[in-house]
């Protein structure tokens, strides 16, 4: 085969350094739209993107040639740059470390699209480290609960 072809649909999730409330209805319409910019420069495509005020998920097709470690990167320090730079806010806007990333076929994309659209409507029923730890599992994904939390 002489080229290569993907349509990798992926599903992003991360919050802000120790989950603290830093997105703010002041901010969050612009971020949200940022952080679609940063996928857009990468060669992707956002395909769904929202949010809490403590974290984000964003429903993106990344591109083959950009590691996914390398686009969470230049995603998160991307926007914590431009809120630092570009609002005022009396605390530094940061997000963890880490990151969970999820892959979603084809046949669940309105699904997954639709769930991350409605994160502010399931959140009145659960909070973010319920809604983490439950798509781990969903997923399949090992992890130390030490070490989830930052």
């Amino acid at each position: 085969m002489a080229g290569t072809y993907t349509k990798l649909y992926y599903h992003l999730v991360f919050s802000t350094k120790h989950r603290a409330e830093l997105i703010t209805p002041a901010i969050e319409d612009e971020l949200l739209s940022y952080l679609g910019g940063i996928v857009r420069s990468l060669g992707g495509v956002c395909v769904e993107i929202n949010g809490m005020p403590d974290h984000v998920h964003i429903l993106a097709i990344l591109p083959p040639k950009v590691a996914l470690s390398d686009a969470l990167r230049e995603i998160k320090a991307g926007s914590s740059k431009w809120v630092n730079e570009s609002k005022d806010s009396p605390v530094k806007f940061a997000w963890q470390d880490g990151y969970a990333a999820f892959t979603v076929s084809r046949s669940q994309l309105d699904s997954a699209a639709r769930y991350v659209r409605d994160q502010k409507l399931h959140h009145r029923q659960r909070d973010f480290k319920t809604e983490l730890l439950g798509l781990l599992e969903k997923h399949g994904v090992e992890y130390d609960p030490r070490y989830v939390w930052d």
